[in-house]
């Protein structure tokens, strides 16, 4: 069955970062945008049993990024067939996501990245310091009272939301702020880079 999925849903639970931040999790989603499947086809794909795939989808389903599709009866018994919420997740949680969630964040992301060679496995202490520039750059550099009005607007992909706030984030910042904004952007670049292989080429 081809899904009609709802292009980008943002989630705004700060629980939503560490609940994908789960490798397992996010097979799950892989799986529930391409068909719709109950719990017992999840676990004979994943490899796991009935009861762990439960747990996880009603986390997921907690937070929006799962949902009820459909529901059969099989003789005496309902089979409930799951959905991924949208192809694609927008995750804002603003100041509420929290520096755990924060780091766990940044630790999968460069984990992707170490993944396809670009970046050496990442070191406890370089996600700790990627993940606090980030937060201070998100605290002081966003679109301000805008951010969440944008992120609301239901007839913009999530591309141009991110154009939307990145201009809004320019055009209402001082001089003082965007001057910030290069400097914490020029570190974060600089400790990524001190991730690289040594001999500056990538691994893959």
């Amino acid at each position: 069955m081809v899904l009609a999925l709802k292009s980008v849903k943002t989630i705004k639970d700060p629980e939503a970062f560490e609940i994908l931040a789960d490798e397992t999790r996010r097979k799950i989603i892989y799986l529930l945008k391409v068909k719709e499947m109950t719990v017992s086809q999840i676990a004979s794909d994943i490899g796991l049993t009935v009861q762990a795939i439960y747990h996880h989808i009603r986390k997921m389903k907690k937070i929006g990024i799962v949902e009820v599709a459909r529901e059969e009866r099989v003789g005496h018994f309902i089979e409930t067939y799951y959905r991924s919420a949208a192809e694609m997740f927008h995750l804002s949680c603003g100041e509420t996501k929290g520096k755990r969630a924060i780091e766990e964040l940044t630790k999968s992301a460069l984990e992707g990245l170490a993944k396809i060679g670009m970046i050496s496995k990442p070191s406890a202490k370089s996600v700790k310091q990627i993940a606090k520039v980030v937060d201070e750059i998100d605290k002081c550099c966003g679109a301000g009272k805008y951010t969440e009005e944008i992120e609301d607007m239901d007839d913009a992909g999530f591309f141009v939301k991110q154009t939307m706030l990145e201009y809004a984030a320019l055009i209402t910042e001082d001089d003082k702020s965007y001057e910030e904004r290069v400097r914490r952007k020029s570190e974060l670049r600089d400790i990524l880079k001190s991730c690289c292989p040594s001999d500056g080429k990538s691994k893959k």
